[in-house]
């Protein structure tokens, strides 16, 4: 027997929707008995970004069974309002914030790791090993494709909505409060290892001649051993962080 519900969802969820359902009720026929998390995935929404949901009124779980006619409304996290005695949705945030980015994402992971949070990336990795380590590791997903956020298994992710770098960074520090974090230059931009100080004489001779003469202060990967100085380059990533800031 064909059922049927009435939707309404709030602020950035908005974005999963057509825009035709975006920011206004409209009603949604189901036949089978269904979850509200699996109806709601169903709409394109992961689990994910929902902090609240309201049936009729009243808060749910992600395991509420859907009835014919009921009312529904989907929150996402709340930063200023308080709703402390509703049934909040989404884990706990993270004390340590790490992520852990998919194969979309390999120059955000860059900036990222040039503002100093802990985020993997690799070129190859498979939806599986993604939620394996964010779960072993405690690492936010970010990621460009839904489908992995929609996982049950996943607790802490973001579905990135810019196509720009520069966008993509500050959709990131918002969404994950992060801007009094921010240790610039602090980890390798191509293995995410932090870098510690090391004194001129132990590098001197692997230093091009004009650095040798000009730069007095350097870091370097324990990992994959790269050596990084305050050249030029330097000066566009303060004007890059800045910017964030």
């Amino acid at each position: 027997m064909l059922k049927k519900v009435t939707l309404r969802f709030y602020e950035e969820l908005n974005d999963f929707l057509p825009s035709n359902k975006r920011k206004r009720r409209f009603e949604h026929n189901f036949i089978d008995r269904t979850s509200v998390k699996d109806l709601i995935e169903s709409l394109g929404i992961p689990h994910t970004e929902i902090d609240l949901i309201l049936v009729n009124g009243n808060s749910v779980d992600f395991s509420y069974l859907v009835n014919d006619g009921d009312d529904i409304s989907g929150y996402p996290m709340f930063e200023s309002l308080d709703i402390t005695n509703l049934q909040h949705l989404r884990a706990k945030p993270l004390r340590k914030p790490k992520f852990i980015l998919d194969v979309h994402l390999g120059t955000l992971a860059k900036y990222m790791r040039m503002l100093g949070f802990d985020t993997l990336y690799k070129n190859d990795y498979i939806d599986e090993e993604i939620v394996k380590i964010s779960l072993k590791e405690k690492r936010a997903i970010l990621t460009k494709d839904r489908g992995i956020l929609k996982r049950s298994e996943v607790t802490h992710g973001y579905w990135i909505r810019s196509t720009k770098t520069d966008t993509q960074i500050i959709e990131v520090i918002k969404r994950f409060d992060l801007k009094e974090q921010i240790k610039e230059l602090s980890r390798c931009l191509l293995c995410n290892s932090l870098l510690k100080k090391i004194s001129k004489e132990k590098i001197i001779d692997r230093l091009p001649r004009k650095v040798k003469e000009f730069q007095n202060e350097f870091y370097c990967c324990k990992h994959c051993d790269k050596i990084f100085w305050k050249g030029s380059h330097y000066a566009k990533m303060l004007a890059v962080i800045e910017r964030f800031r």
